[in-house]
């Protein structure tokens, strides 16, 4: 992999990593995709949640935030008012995780968050007229919106 290749890639952690509430969030600065994968296995503090539903509008959206997140919205406004800092599975964490990063890889192609998270609620021709945010539920659903996004990246519509 190139210098630049590892660079973009080192950015865009530490950029998803400050989605989630940087060093409010996590006990060192995440800034390899390995950081990443250790903070996951730990599980987020569920500071991460309460952050993301901060600087994302459409996550406060209790659709969007079930389909991105696996948990529902009223859920996590319980635990967020009861106090409670309880911390998240390593899947809630990964989910948390791959929603910030493919924000971050779709505010990259399309140049702000706000257009960032309108392609996340918009049908998709390349999804088979799906939206991004509903894909966002399985793997599988990830990996297209993901390579999507790499398609319009490089201008390959086909």
């Amino acid at each position: 992999m190139t210098d630049v290749a590892t660079g973009e890639r080192e950015g865009l952690v530490g950029r998803a990593a400050d989605l989630l509430g940087g060093s409010g969030t996590f006990k060192r600065r995440l800034t390899t995709t390995l950081d990443a994968h250790e903070a996951i296995l730990s599980g987020f503090s569920g500071k991460a949640l309460v952050r993301l539903s901060e600087n994302v509008a459409l996550i406060r959206r209790a659709d969007a935030f079930e389909k991105a997140l696996g948990l529902s919205l009223r859920t996590f406004q319980r635990h967020k008012k009861d106090g409670t800092a309880r911390k998240l599975s390593q899947e809630q964490s990964g989910r948390a995780w791959k929603f910030a990063e493919i924000l971050e890889k779709a505010t990259d192609v399309f140049g702000s968050r706000a257009e960032a998270e309108r392609f996340l609620e918009r049908p998709a021709i390349g999804l088979d007229q799906r939206r991004p945010i509903d894909l966002l539920a399985t793997p599988a659903g990830v990996e297209l919106v993901e390579t999507h996004l790499e398609r319009i990246k490089y201008g390959v519509y086909a």
